[in-house]
């Protein structure tokens, strides 16, 4: 199959090194400025994936992101921002890197070019058929990604996928393909840049609109949100304090008591 990879095609700024900073910044922001626009033609793609998710979760299953380099670690901090954010499980969400953990930091040589090693890592998830999985590759080529696709498809577990590239193959092996075609970069080829703000725009929305569907939200308030400091402690008091009449110490003493917001205010209202 060809395609062509837009986040590959040359950049239509020249001659970066004799741009001043204002100008390197100015050029920059006005890239930066048409991802929203491109995220925004793909809400009906991101919004059936979402759909699936939630239905998957509401089975007890969970979900999964896998990729390499710069999309493995978005997956990977999406994943990780879950628990504290949402008060979910840590194995609710999951995010998985070519070349494990140590590639969050460091590049681990020829880790994505590895088609079977996405189905072995899983595999030490127990990954099963109520689990959701999403593939992320900027170019929508990563080995390591879509054979862990291949695999997911060949044992009925829903597959997803985000790309910056129209009609790659990465979307043609997921169930549920989400392309933001943000076109060339700023730098040409550093698709850790526009491809990788979109990719971020894109996780944000289906993880938040997924713990917002499973009811891990009230009004607008994180009100499961895990109390691992003295500002989110601050801020459960706060919360309590806008559901119920009363004073900031007593607020203060039911969080303690009962742990979580919504546990505070509904023992407090019971």
């Amino acid at each position: 199959m060809t395609f062509t990879k837009t986040t590959e095609q040359s950049s239509k700024y020249e001659h970066l090194e004799k741009m001043s900073v204002q100008e390197l910044l100015s050029n920059i922001n006005q890239e930066d400025k048409t991802v929203p626009l491109a995220v925004e033609k793909a809400l009906p793609e991101i919004e059936s994936l979402v759909d699936a998710v939630v239905a998957k979760m509401k089975l007890g299953g969970r979900l999964f992101y896998i990729g390499a380099g710069t999309s493995g670690r978005l997956g990977v901090v999406d994943a990780s921002e879950c628990p504290p954010t949402f008060g979910v499980p840590f194995d609710l969400v999951n995010g998985i890197i070519a070349g494990g953990d140590k590639a969050i930091r460091r590049a681990v040589e020829n880790a994505e070019d590895n088609r079977t090693q996405a189905w072995i890592d899983l595999q030490e998830h127990g990954i099963a058929e109520n689990d959701v999985v999403i593939g992320i590759a900027a170019s929508g080529t990563t080995p390591y990604v879509i054979g862990g696709l291949e695999a997911c498809n060949e044992n009925n577990i829903t597959t997803g996928s985000i790309s910056c590239n129209a009609g790659s193959p990465i979307s043609k092996t997921a169930k549920f393909p989400i392309d933001v075609v943000v076109g060339p970069e700023f730098v040409t080829g550093s698709s850790r840049m526009k491809a990788g703000t979109a990719q971020k725009l894109v996780l944000n929305m289906i993880s938040t609109a997924t713990m917002i569907q499973l009811g891990k939200v009230k009004g607008n308030k994180m009100v499961d949100m895990q109390l691992s400091n003295s500002k989110l402690v601050d801020r459960g008091v706060k919360m309590i304090m806008g559901e119920i009449p009363v004073s900031y110490d007593e607020a203060s003493d039911l969080l303690k008591k009962y742990g979580s917001v919504r546990k505070a205010v509904a023992n407090f209202k019971s």
